[in-house]
């Protein structure tokens, strides 16, 4: 150790006045006692030459482990440079006339002249030197003789043999303890070496030395011959020439076994995230007790000196660790893998035993080798559900991978593997999960479990565009299952909608499905007569009541578990194409709820979609926007449906600059052919047509219309875009073209026959037809939308005819209609319609009076009688069943009770509602 000794000026005055009692003929013996690298060799060598300085002779001895086998081997080491010694006493001779002949010896070297004799590390001496040693300190007070000892005292897991001076009195000792440096005498230390060094820089040497000068000069020797770097490293990788290290190593090597046992141990379980578990340090003792089969009450002071020591600090909670993680990773880099490992199935089984959270166990396994016994096994499994229901898929996907290394059966193995590759695939690593899904379907398993694991790989292929692909593998499966018809069945019907994605593989699917009906219905289940309903709906050749009352009926038949999520993701998606908004939403709740997060199912993702659909139709743009920022990380390259509804809710509320950034965000022309991408064109062309890019807005209108009938889909019920497209011609000035377009769309809209499709329509149509007979569809609109759960298309009917009462001379009744969607577009947070409504009212010559969008008058029937319930004190849960909606309606309805109350909870209802 090199550098400049620091607070250690007690010590040295200490010495200093016991060499000149020493001069006056009144020796005694000085111990300096303290913790390994705390200093002790370096002060002594400090005592040594100021004494030579002073004139005083040195006898110098340094006892090491190889010396304790041979009896007087220290003392020999001390007398050798005496002329008188040589041949005086024959090595290795353990006996009084011995000990009394060199006590002779150095009784004469004394009486001619003041003698310091500087033993270091006394612990290692052999017992014969240290019994001569204490007999020399009983009758130094005598004699001009200083006796300066250095001991390490340190606190171990094992005691260690009593000390040198237990059985002198005080009057013949001086004692003095090393403490370990202060944090600002590391810091000047670190400041010394590096004075351009940043405060975080010298605070993180500061922290990896603990308060060892040993330490603190090893690390800063490493740091000196690397090129600045803006932070100290958290590995010993980093460090060269690896002085670092070698010196933590040593620091435990001097430590004993196990205290180095419990140090690595406590280092391996803070490393994987196991302390975090234990919030005080006796329950941290205790499990480092139970690990390493130490005793408690060792362990526990342990913790306890080297926390005064600084090689520990607790953190906020009370945790003692590691004061940085580079001394952490010192502490482990002197252990082989095996040991490491071991360490970490015995901290696992440790915490099993004592009851910790199963995530903590698990952690600890994740380090470890096969355990191969149950408890491993049932630990790591349980992990994965706790990781997936608390959302932390990458979590879940290390647990899985790390169960995989225990012996498995081959149909567990089987069930793990489709687990894993379904994670792998939903989380950033998308490229691992589909290979993890085939080799899961090419092990034995029972039927249910290889239709689980098609299901899950079709859907991977689906998202990453193999859809031809994905619908072979259901189908190669289905060959094989003849014997389980409804096994077959829901292959069917996976493949149906997997083939959504690919307009080609849809036509042949559904097409396959539909003449399997008319021949052998018993081949097609429930889920997948539903999904002939949905393309009937789509294809506009049903209405939205007889759609209802099929899927009704099918959702009463006795459904396969495996079938049902198709079976109630269609039913979900029709009832919002038909306005059932509650049913839908119910249905949403009920799928989801039966899915397995932490299996792939095409289902899931449409019951997300449908969940967005449904807050799209009611015009709740916060809830559009906040299911977007939940969204699962994007794995495909093109915009999902969760874009688009984000794209417009963004138009609508007014953040123009957001939507351009997110129209942006994806090249449609790298961008798979599917449903999802229509549908963003369409949200496109919304942002365009408000950007005053009408151009633009027709060419994104057209092409989605163009790709949504390629797919047989000519319904409004999913994407309206002829009404959009006949806007944008109004804009360019052809209403021959628009009026075509609005005839057409209002012609399918009255076979779906809901007052969202047919209400959007007659507005548009009646624009495009204008005088009388425009006026008269614009009041029907009107009229019909006031059914509508969708207060933006009220909103904008009652906008179109305000201008075209105004425009034909009703300008009374047109002012009307135009302040009515201002307080309803204000009301339902659509800056766009708002900024339309207040530029109509300021042409018209008239402004918005102020609306009756706060207090108890402007609730709605539906947000009355809820709110009514919530003050009886019953629970949302309790009004969703009386009124029979879903939940998250009641919510709904008393978010918005609560903003034109002015009020912000439940217990406020009382005070402000007028009942």
């Amino acid at each position: 150790m090199t550098g400049p000794l620091r607070e250690r000026d007690d010590a040295h005055a200490l010495l200093a006045a016991e060499v000149e009692r020493a001069r006056a003929g009144a020796g005694r013996l000085v111990l300096l006692r303290g913790a390994t690298g705390t200093g002790r060799s370096a002060l002594l060598e400090a005592a040594v030459a100021h004494v030579e300085c002073r004139g005083l002779r040195v006898l110098r001895a340094r006892c090491s482990p190889g010396d304790t086998a041979v009896p007087f081997s220290s003392v020999l080491h001390l007398l050798g440079p005496v002329p008188e010694f040589a041949g005086d006493v024959e090595p290795g001779l353990d006996d009084r006339g011995s000990a009394a002949r060199l006590w002779r010896l150095l009784r004469s070297y004394a009486s001619e002249g003041p003698v310091l004799v500087a033993v270091d590390d006394v612990e290692l001496a052999d017992e014969a030197s240290r019994r001569w040693l204490v007999e020399a300190a009983r009758h130094a007070d005598r004699l001009p003789l200083l006796l300066v000892v250095t001991e390490r005292s340190q606190y171990d897991i094992d005691p260690r043999p009593v000390g040198l001076t237990h059985t002198l009195t005080p009057s013949l000792i001086r004692t003095h303890t090393l403490a370990p440096l202060t944090d600002d005498a590391s810091a000047e230390l670190v400041r010394a070496a590096f004075p351009t060094a940043r405060p975080r820089w010298t605070a993180d040497c500061v922290r990896a030395a603990a308060g060892n000068p040993l330490l603190l000069h090893a690390l800063l020797d490493d740091l000196a011959g690397a090129p600045p770097a803006p932070a100290v490293p958290e590995t010993c990788a980093a460090l060269y020439p690896g002085a670092y290290p070698a010196a933590v190593t040593w620091w435990l090597d001097s430590a004993g076994e196990a205290t180095a046992q419990v140090a690595r141990t406590l280092a391996a379980l803070e490393r994987a995230g196991g302390a975090d578990t234990y919030d005080t340090p006796h329950r941290l003792a205790m499990l480092l007790t139970d690990a390493c089969a130490a005793d408690a009450a060792r362990v526990a002071g342990w913790i306890t000196a080297m926390t005064r020591l600084g090689v520990l600090r607790t953190d906020a909670c009370g945790t003692p660790r590691y004061a940085h993680p580079l001394l952490r990773d010192a502490v482990l880099s002197g252990w082989p893998a095996g040991r490491r490992q071991d360490a970490h199935r015995a901290v696992a089984e440790a915490m099993l035993r004592r009851g910790d959270e199963v995530e903590a166990v698990a952690r600890q396994l994740l380090r470890s080798t096969p355990v191969g016994l149950p408890w491993a096994l049932r630990v790591l499994r349980d992990a994965v559900t706790v990781a997936v229901r608390a959302a932390r898929p990458a979590d879940a996907v290390l647990y899985l991978r790390r169960a995989l290394e225990e012996p498995l059966p081959d149909d567990l193995r089987q069930r793990l593997l489709t687990e894993l590759g379904s994670l792998e695939y939903t989380s950033a690593d998308a490229p691992a999960g589909i290979p993890r899904l085939t080799e899961a379907l090419e092990l034995p398993a029972e039927p249910r479990d290889r239709v689980r694991t098609a299901i899950a790989l079709g859907t991977a292929l689906a998202g990453t565009g193999e859809v031809r692909t994905a619908v072979e593998v259901l189908r190669r499966l289905e060959e094989r299952l003849a014997d389980h018809p409804e096994l077959t069945r829901t292959l069917q019907t996976a493949s149906a909608l997997l083939s959504d994605q690919d307009q080609t593989v849809r036509q042949e699917a559904y097409r396959w499905l539909a003449e399997t009906t008319e021949r052998a219905p018993e081949l097609v289940g429930a889920s997948g007569r539903a999904l002939l309903v949905r393309y009937a709906a789509t294809a506009g050749d049903i209405g939205s009541r007889e759609a209802m009352r099929r899927l009704r009926t099918l959702l009463e038949e006795p459904s396969d578990p495996l079938a049902e999520p198709f079976l109630l993701g269609t039913a979900a998606a029709v009832a919002q194409w038909a306005d059932e908004l509650d049913e839908a939403e119910r249905l949403v709740e009920r799928g989801l709820a039966g899915q397995r997060p932490s299996f792939l199912h095409p289902m899931e993702q449409a019951l997300l979609d449908t969940r967005a659909d449904i807050a799209a139709a009611r015009g709740s743009y916060d809830t559009l926007l906040a299911l977007r920022r939940t969204a699962r990380a994007g794995r495909r390259t093109g915009p999902t449906n969760t874009d688009a509804h984000a794209l417009v809710a963004l138009v609508e509320t007014g953040r123009m600059p957001e939507a351009r950034r997110l129209a942006d965000a994806f090249d449609l022309h790298d961008a798979p052919d599917s449903w999802e991408l229509n549908r963003f064109l369409y949200a496109r062309g919304v942002l365009r047509l408000t950007e005053g890019d009408n151009a633009g807005a027709l060419h994104d209108f057209l092409e989605c219309g163009r790709r949504q009938s390629a797919r047989a889909v000519v319904s409004p019920v999913v994407t309206p875009w002829r009404q959009a497209a006949a806007e944008c011609r109004l804009m360019m000035g052809n209403p021959r073209e628009a009026l075509a377009l609005a005839e057409e769309e209002l012609r399918l809209a009255r076979v779906w026959d809901t007052p969202r499709t047919v209400g959007r329509a007659l507005r548009v149509l009646g624009r495009a037809t204008r005088g009388r007979r425009g006026l008269e569809l614009g009041e029907e609109a009107v009229a019909v939308l006031r059914d509508c759960p969708d207060e933006t298309e009220l909103a904008t009917a009652l906008l179109a005819q305000g201008w075209q009462l105004h425009a034909a001379g009703e300008r009374t009744r047109g002012r009307e209609q135009l302040r009515e969607a201002a307080e309803r577009a204000e009301r339902i947070g659509s800056a766009r319609l708002l900024r339309y409504a207040d530029e109509a009212l300021r042409l018209a010559g008239a402004r918005r009076t102020t609306p009756a969008h706060t207090g108890s008058a402007a609730l709605t029937n539906s947000e009355r009688r809820v709110a009514e319930l919530a003050v009886e004190g019953r629970t949302n849960m309790e009004i969703a069943e009386l009124l029979h909606v879903a939940r998250r309606t009641v919510e709904t309805h008393l978010t918005s009770a609560y903003k034109k109350l002015g009020i912000r909870r439940r217990g406020e209802l009382r005070g402000v509602l007028e009942v």
